[in-house]
């Protein structure tokens, strides 16, 4: 069998994160550890600018969402009403010879640890059969080691906001449909961790759960539940829309999220979930993937891509699982169903209440309630709709930090291949980010470094710039050079302080020349006009 070739891309990119520091492997200098990597100088900026746009669109620019930020430790009843505890797994199998351990989903793969070269089916050591292997990493919280004091390291960070969920509803004045944001850490011990920093153990999520009404709500205020045009963005949200037009507003809003941060509709792909792939408790999941260089090939040899995001129609499993659990009530209050209520004929109101009542049956026998006790408790759920009582279901916009770091350090990669006229052969490199995400915004150069006054000048452009914009002082070898430095970063902007600047044409004094990082291209700005012309660029 031929070998598989390498994948060049991936190679290159993963080199140039070492040697510009954008990511480390963790713990390099004791040989690293699988799993885990260090963000450098570069991917640190590179990192803070993508979860800060993020917050600022989901929250700071809307009036419908409020922020969280929850510990990473946290009772363990909320991992087993959430499910991880019981079913949080992936299959594993152990190879006897090589001593491989490889998910049981992924052998076609994985490369054999004693042979690196070679797939694993290329290893014709006996195989132990599959069997779970829980993906959470445990803990001790307290003195004692045993099983009293069990923790986990969180696996996502969507749980904390539902178990918090009733606090933030009381304290912020927020009214459903309304959500509730976060970004963290979480941790999962998976078995193959891959691709760079694709699947690793420690990563960051950026999460949303948006919670609506049910679809009987909104049909018994507003007598009909809207139907949007399928593709396309639903428009500004109405009062009147179900968890289909939430669904698909949510999808549209994530993809512009992408556009805005340089990653065009057509870098992206989608996958709808079919019945068979959807969680028992989902009723849309859409992905949002990118062709990444190691996806998959389909057919035709185009690459598939990987998720990047789920946006996720989740009913109200989550809320009634800790309702359930905790014996706490999360459901809510709305005075406008209980007056809309009392003004339905009875057919309506037994219509809606029937429906009501089968869904939160249905809830309920899949988490193992007694046909009996699942119709008795989804009885009085809704009968509570008379009192304008409910429990939200919830859209829920889940991405991975991380993942979209390696997606836009992948888009934004360029090289180039240049023989000089001496036979000299050099690769250029250039990070073509938006200026929204690049790590260093402006690179500011003194022509000459060993002229005082060039210098100064330089200092003073840098100084006026840098409380608004991360910017990179650079004085060091050729002009070319520090360009060259500069697009190996995703510097998009680069001032140069030039004896024009100090006045040697009047007309040009105190203007400073721009250049371009895409096409090179070079222009003359006033230096009191530097901001006005930057910020709407890179915000």
């Amino acid at each position: 069998m031929a070998e598989p070739k390498e994948n060049v891309l991936m190679e290159k990119i993963v080199s140039l994160c070492k040697r510009r520091g954008f990511i480390y492997q963790s713990s390099e200098i004791y040989g690293g550890i699988n799993g885990f990597w260090d963000y450098g100088p570069l991917g640190a900026e590179l990192k803070r600018n993508v979860k800060e746009l993020w917050w600022n669109t989901m929250t700071r620019l809307r009036d419908d969402v409020v922020g969280l930020e929850a510990t990473i430790i946290m009772a363990p009843a909320i991992w087993k009403a959430s499910g991880h505890v019981d079913t949080f797994s992936d299959p594993m199998i152990d190879c006897k010879t090589c001593k491989g351990r490889f998910r049981a989903d992924q052998t076609d793969e994985i490369a054999c640890p004693q042979k690196p070269s070679k797939c694993v089916n290329e290893c014709h050591g006996e195989k132990t059969a599959p069997r779970a292997f829980n993906l959470m990493f445990q803990t001790y919280v307290g003195p004692l080691q045993d099983d009293s004091a069990v923790a986990y390291l969180r696996p996502e960070t969507a749980q904390a906001i539902f178990a918090q969920f009733k606090n933030v509803l009381e304290t912020s004045r927020q009214k459903v449909p309304f959500g509730i944001a976060q970004v963290g850490k979480a941790f999962r011990n998976e078995v193959t961790p891959r691709n760079f920093t694709f699947r690793s153990r420690e990563f960051e999520q950026m999460e949303l759960e948006f919670f609506i009404k049910p679809d009987e709500v909104i049909e018994a205020i507003s007598g009909s539940v809207a139907t949007v045009p399928d593709p396309g963005h639903p428009g500004e949200p109405q009062p009147n829309w179900g968890w289909q037009a939430w669904h698909q507003y949510w999808v549209e809003e994530r993809v512009a999220f992408y556009e805005r941060i340089g990653l065009s509709r057509h870098t992206l792909g989608f996958h709808v979930q079919t019945p068979e792939e959807l969680a028992h408790y989902a009723r849309a999941t859409t992905d949002i993937l990118f062709k990444f260089p190691f996806s998959k090939r389909d057919g035709q040899g185009e690459l598939k891509g990987e998720e990047l995001e789920g946006i996720a129609a989740r009913s109200d499993f989550d809320l009634s699982q800790h309702q359930r659990c905790s014996g706490k009530p999360m459901g809510v209050f709305d005075d406008e169903l209980r007056t809309a209520w009392g003004k339905l004929p009875k057919e309506k109101q037994d219509d809606l209440w029937r429906r009501y009542c089968e869904n939160r049956k249905k809830y309920l026998t899949k988490t193992g309630v007694t046909d009996e006790a699942a119709t008795k408790q989804a009885t009085e759920d809704a009968n509570g709709l008379a009192k304008g009582q409910y429990i939200p279901h919830v859209i829920e916009p889940s991405a991975g930090v991380d993942r979209l770091i390696l997606a836009l350090l992948t888009n934004a990669y360029s090289d180039a291949t240049k023989t000089d006229e001496k036979g000299k052969v050099e690769t250029t490199v250039v990070l073509k980010f938006h200026p929204r995400v690049a790590p260093i915004k402006v690179g500011v150069m003194p022509l000459l470094k060993n002229k005082p006054e060039l210098v100064t000048k330089a200092h003073e452009v840098r100084d006026l710039l840098r409380p608004w914009m991360n910017v990179f002082y650079d004085d060091g070898g050729s002009i070319g050079r520090r360009y060259a430095r500069q697009d190996e970063a995703g510097t998009p902007f680069c001032l140069t302080i030039d004896f024009d600047t100090l006045g040697e044409k009047p007309e040009l004094l105190n203007t400073v020349t721009l250049r371009h990082r895409d096409d090179g291209r070079q222009e003359r700005l006033a230096i009191g006009d530097l901001l006005t012309w930057l910020l709407p660029k890179i915000r």
